[in-house]
């Protein structure tokens, strides 16, 4: 009888399901549906209703069973990948008490400035847990509940994320599991549990409202509701695994769960993460000592502009990708002295939460429509290296970068890449990376369940390949070049850094 398992991504722009042949790892069917943020709210703010997700989910999961004509039995497990860090709030019965407050909300900077500063600062802070309190982790989510809307906060029961939030759903279980837990600023990263000083620094009280953290991410967070099941076309008691963050769900489906291997992420926002069979704690806080979601850890940078400037520019442009790409193949490397610092959405590596985008070095030879195009391509490419190097600082040693989420398939992107990073790059034969990772952590979670011996590695290595027409290597002039840039990028949002919080203030 064939095995099929069903992957879930749901984020900030939409949710993916896929139906994976279990024994070939291929894709036997997709679905999507999009949702978008909630409108009119104040400048940093971002926000989804918890109900949209469930929505999205359910027409996805029904539609690839319909698509892939698999029969009920043949569905063994579900595996659910979500957006990180976003606060989603449950009452005593369990009901979402406000919208969701997201990942790429910076409203919250005061707050986690205000956590920083009771534990002690931020070198206190790191030795304790492994991590900082950036505007977008969790935890200052919920100081700003507690601050802003003392009535919701006095409703508050239950602590879940975003793809804790499905899996809620899915089983009726409130649990979390250590790779995506480890974003909210509660986690210990070294003890992969809640941290009590941290929790008690927030709030007394607020331990009660956290949910009991999985032992190992391979364990399912529970069955599924027979509700849920007929609901959904599938059998009840269909195995739901532990999930995890998008991020931790994308190592898993682009093969990065051991040494050697570093993935890019590029979607909304821009990830970079390698496997780690220890907990790399970085003194500066820049990059983020998570936990994976398969019992390692998974040391990660993450800057929060990617296809947010080339989207803002095909707008200004009344471009399409294709145009896009086409007017800024003309241009080349470096863009004849024109940088962008891609911080539309402020930026977290570095931590720059009231950045803002600039254009600089623009002069009459390159005050062109295709010149910004390539500029915002290099520039988020510029980005993501500045955290390529911190990695790279703290013993990361990635001898291949796989590349995954908008402009994987794409050849000037990939080699823009190449040239700034001045490593191999290559493309997976999907582009599903966390929804892929989810299903296969479903597979992994129901041999398990069912008695089975076998590491995830193993699962991995034979179901997850890479695009060999994809693969760039680095241009060497090219690659000289962006080095000099990388100064420039460097030195630009360091002296731009005390500007941006005027700025803001003043608008």
């Amino acid at each position: 009888m064939a095995q099929y398992f069903i992957g879930v991504d749901s984020g900030t722009q939409g949710t993916k399901a896929v139906l994976v042949d279990g024994m070939s790892g291929k894709i036997k069917a997709t679905a999507a549906a999009p949702h978008s943020l909630i409108g009119g709210l104040p400048q940093g703010a971002k926000e989804q209703h918890p109900r949209t997700w469930v929505a999205a989910m359910e027409k996805t999961i029904q539609e690839v069973v319909l698509a892939g004509k698999a029969k009920p039995s043949e569905v063994k497990g579900i595996g659910v990948s979500g957006q990180q860090h976003g606060l989603v709030a449950l009452d005593d019965k369990g009901a979402v008490i406000r919208p969701a407050k997201l990942w790429c909300d910076t409203s919250t900077a005061d707050e986690a400035e205000a956590l920083v500063a009771k534990m002690g600062g931020l070198e206190p802070l790191l030795q304790l847990t492994g991590n900082g309190i950036p505007a977008g982790f969790t935890a200052s989510k919920i100081l700003w509940l507690k601050q802003r809307e003392p009535k919701n906060y006095a409703r508050l029961k239950t602590v879940l994320l975003p793809h804790d939030y499905l899996n809620y759903v899915l089983t009726g279980q409130a649990r979390m599991e250590a790779g995506d837990a480890s974003g909210t600023g509660l986690f210990n990263t070294r003890t992969r549990n809640w941290e009590p000083r941290c929790v008690e620094a927030l709030d007394s009280s607020l331990a009660d409202k956290l949910p009991p953290i999985d032992g190992s991410s391979s364990q399912p967070c529970g069955l599924l509701l027979p509700v849920v099941a007929q609901k959904l076309g599938l059998e009840a008691g269909t195995v739901v695994a532990a999930g995890g963050g998008d991020n931790m769900m994308g190592a898993i489906g682009t093969g990065n769960t051991k040494t050697g291997v570093l993935t890019a992420s590029l979607g909304t926002s821009g990830t970079l993460y390698a496997y780690s069979s220890r907990p790399v704690i970085d003194p500066r806080g820049e990059v983020a000592a998570f936990c994976d979601s398969t019992g390692g850890w998974l040391p990660l940078i993450c800057t929060m502009n990617v296809t947010v400037a080339t989207e803002l520019v095909k707008k200004a442009f009344q471009w399409d990708n294709d145009h896009l790409t086409k007017e800024a193949a003309r241009i080349a490397a470096g863009s004849d002295g024109l940088l962008l610092l891609p911080y539309f959405e402020g930026e977290r590596v570095p931590n720059l939460p009231a950045a803002r985008g600039v254009y600089f070095g623009l002069h009459s030879g390159n005050y062109t429509k295709a010149h910004m195009a390539r500029a915002a391509m290099e520039g988020v490419a510029l980005g993501l290296n500045y955290g390529l190097n911190r990695l790279k600082d703290l013993g990361i040693r990635p001898k291949q970068i796989r590349v995954t989420g908008g402009g994987s398939k794409n050849p000037l992107w990939l080699q823009i890449l190449a040239d700034v990073f001045d490593a191999e790059v290559v493309g997976l034969a999907t582009a599903e990376g966390a929804a892929l990772g989810a299903a296969l952590q479903a597979k992994w979670a129901y041999m398990l369940h069912r008695g089975e011996r076998v590491r995830i590695q193993q699962i991995t290595d034979s179901l997850v390949k890479v695009d060999p027409s994809t693969r760039c290597q680095p241009k060497k002039a090219s690659a000289k070049q962006y080095r000099a840039l990388q100064e420039v990028h460097n030195q630009l949002s360091q002296a731009c850094a005390p500007v941006f919080p005027l700025l803001a203030r003043s608008v």
